[in-house]
């Protein structure tokens, strides 16, 4: 008779395999994940160079903070309106 508690060698067998499994799935998604991280900062910097490039200036009387606000590189502090 076998001792209690004691691992029968399929046991094992059956246990190696189900962890080796495990860790194959984790990698695969862990790669997944990089995949998907990648592509979407991809998509995020095309979005945000295009949005860059299509900012105006603004004209004169529209809200600005500093003077690179402004098409004519003048914002008056006190109104805080581009001259």
């Amino acid at each position: 008779m076998g001792a209690k508690g004691q691992l029968s060698a399929e046991m094992l067998v059956v246990l190696v395999v189900i962890l080796g499994l495990a860790v194959i799935l984790a990698s695969t998604l862990m790669k997944s994940a990089s995949k998907a991280a990648n592509a979407a900062d991809q998509k995020t910097d095309a979005v945000l160079q295009a949005s860059n490039s299509s900012v105006i200036n603004g004209a004169s009387g529209d809200y600005c903070a500093t003077d690179s606000d402004c098409a004519s590189n003048s914002c008056d502090t006190y109104t805080k309106k581009c001259v």
